[in-house]
């Protein structure tokens, strides 16, 4: 199977200039051969915690309209898109979440990060269950930024017959995860790691890009560099 790894700089606050943005990498890579396409961490508003604290339209839902142009991409490509913003969990919060669209459009499953870093904690409600989906016979893990600095997220999806474990952040360039996180988790657990990543300056500081994918060794097996918008291939499973 082919995963498409994808990074670009999220408009703050505009969910419409992103769909349109995260519905055009879903149709270039699905036309490349992806059949899973793998965005940053909050790509759909950006990593603004603050402005989505103040700015209640920007929460999602998870059949939320807005989000149409990506279910259309899906179908049109293919493919499945693993796309992240604040979404509603139906009670009196939101979560930073990813939602995953099938390839015929239609939700596969939600999951909500499950450890929240800095001022998130003050806007976001955290997660309580872990991510998995099935898609042609292989099985994927989800796990979001900070998430991935506690092993246990990936040695509960290598124990539960995970092969790819998708990873939504948002990374600037000293970010020591790209040498002691992410290789570090696919070597320990077996286990493919995916990075989407951001580009550009947010509440966090600048994306460096940089997104691609781990080998089981945990060697860098595709990069898409720090300069410009796009997305990378990596076969998995």
């Amino acid at each position: 199977m082919i995963v498409a790894a994808t990074q670009f700089a999220p408009v703050a606050g505009d969910i419409d200039a992103n769909v349109r943005t995260v519905a055009g990498l879903v149709r270039a890579a699905g036309a490349e051969g992806a059949r899973v396409v793998v965005f940053a961490e909050l790509c759909l508003t950006g990593y603004e915690p603050s402005l989505i604290r103040d700015t209640p339209g920007l929460v999602l839902t998870e059949d939320d309209p807005r989000l149409d142009p990506v279910r259309e991409a899906c179908r049109d490509a293919g493919a499945a898109a693993v796309v992240n913003g604040p979404v509603s969990n139906g009670g009196s919060g939101f979560g930073i979440t990813t939602l995953v669209i099938g390839p015929d459009g239609s939700p596969l499953t939600r999951y909500d990060k499950r450890n929240l870093y800095g001022v998130e904690a003050e806007v976001f409600a955290p997660g309580a269950a872990d991510g998995r989906f099935t898609l042609d016979g292989v099985r994927f893990a989800l796990a979001t930024c900070y998430d991935n600095r506690f092993s246990g997220l990936a040695e509960r999806a290598a124990a539960d017959g995970c092969a790819v474990y998708l990873a939504s952040s948002v990374l600037g360039a000293d970010n020591d995860s790209f040498e002691e996180v992410y290789p570090v988790r696919a070597r320990d657990f077996g286990l493919y790691v995916v990075l989407g990543n951001v580009l550009g300056p947010n509440e966090d500081g600048v994306g460096c890009g940089r997104a691609g994918a781990w080998g089981p060794d945990g060697g860098r097996i595709a990069d898409a560099g720090p300069e410009g918008p796009g997305f990378v291939l990596a076969e998995v499973g």
